[in-house]
């Protein structure tokens, strides 16, 4: 398993563990982020930028710090 830093741009993968506690959690859930959904990592921001995802459709930016808590399964 990786984090979703160090995914590669492009590549598919299914979130399998999320580390933090309950508000990291739950705000990561009201972006629909959570353990068992399909992600498509489309870019890194340069220079330590935000990570842009897109689950269900829908593409998300979130903090490099966030993204390091995220652990996916590439498929």
């Amino acid at each position: 398993m990786i984090t979703l830093v160090n995914l590669g741009n492009g590549r598919n993968a299914i979130i399998r563990r999320i580390e933090g506690g309950p508000g990291l959690k739950n705000r990561l859930e009201v972006m629909n982020i959570r353990e068992g959904k399909k992600v498509k990592k489309t870019c890194s921001g340069p220079l330590r930028g935000p990570v842009v995802i897109e689950i269900d459709g829908s593409k998300i930016a979130i903090g490099r710090g966030m993204a390091n808590k995220v652990w996916v399964e590439e498929i």
